[in-house]
């Protein structure tokens, strides 16, 4: 019998670590002109809430089409429970949950319509179907509303028909590609708060560039910037990296500008003694700064900032 030519034979999966659920090893997306949209990226993920931080360009949306199985990557492997998710990507689709960043509704039709829609859509049976729509309804506090036409609904309330329809099919991991942009303080508030409900034993990620849609409920922390992985840990370990560094001073109006250009400056505010400003830095600034304890908003701009100068 002639030999297996290897060539073929794709790389032994690693063994899945305890309680974990998603491991990208080395994932990388890079386009024909060479450039990395997502750069080597690593990470083992168990049950809760992951916030994908970063600003705009920094490869979140990229990396989420790829876990959805939207997009392959060029480099490195997804593994859901154990499975390379290039080699199978059903394996995670049936347990997968997905709000886009643009998420679209027929608004000539009603919040129970839709949902029936895209369950057919997604090949749920009829009697499941439609139990998983009343479910999902009830889920996310539209019962009231849930035979209006989605064109009177708000954003937030759309917003809420996004995450039913993400959970039609029970997921394991449920993701939310910048799921507040648009909406009003407290539609964020209480999307923010479903989130932490809906996530149990599931996998939720939560990819945002507004610090604050994280603060209060992620169990684990990743920043990317530039396509590369810049952290990853819990909200506690990147808060201190950031303690001693942040610091309050009230400066003369007119040298806002001149602190801006010498320090990372996370706020700023207008006082009648001058402007508040909150700012890291290694040491004190100067005359009357006072050290303050960092918020997550602080250490997130504080470690931006350090891999810029790297």
């Amino acid at each position: 019998m002639a030999p297996l030519d290897q060539t073929y034979l794709a790389p032994p999966v690693p063994r899945q670590a305890q309680g974990e659920l998603l491991r990208l090893d080395g994932v990388s997306f890079k386009y024909p002109g060479g450039h990395a949209a997502v750069d080597g990226v690593s990470l083992s993920l168990g049950p809760g809430i992951l916030g994908l931080l970063g600003p705009n360009g920094a490869g979140k949306s990229t990396m989420m089409r790829m876990l959805a199985t939207l997009t392959r990557p060029t480099e490195g492997r997804i593994i859901w429970k154990g499975v390379d998710i290039s080699r199978d990507p059903d394996a995670l689709r049936v347990s997968l949950g997905y709000l886009p960043q643009d998420f679209g509704v027929y608004p000539a039709l009603s919040a129970r319509e839709f949902l029936r829609y895209l369950a057919a859509v997604k090949g749920l049976p009829q009697k499941l179907a439609r139990r998983r729509v009343d479910e999902c309804i009830e889920q996310v506090g539209l019962s009231a509303d849930a035979d209006r036409r989605l064109g009177d609904f708000s954003g937030g309330m759309r917003q809420r028909v996004g995450i039913a329809q993400a959970l039609l099919n029970d997921p394991q991991l449920l993701i939310a590609d910048e799921p507040t942009v648009g909406l009003d303080p407290g539609e964020r508030l209480r999307f923010r708060h479903l989130l932490t409900e809906l996530a149990g034993q599931r996998l939720v990620i939560l990819c945002t560039h507004i610090v604050s849609d994280v603060e209060a409920s992620a169990t684990a922390l990743a920043v990317m910037r530039k396509g590369a992985l810049v952290f990853s840990g819990s909200p506690e370990a990147l808060l201190g990296r950031a303690d001693g560094k942040v610091w309050d001073w009230t400066v003369e109006p007119e040298r806002l500008d001149e602190i801006r250009a010498t320090h990372h400056v996370s706020n700023s505010l207008r006082r009648a003694d001058g402007v508040r400003v909150r700012l890291m830095s290694p040491t004190s600034p100067g005359p009357g700064a006072e050290a303050v304890q960092p918020s997550l908003e602080d250490a997130y701009v504080s470690l931006l900032a350090d891999s810029e100068e790297r």
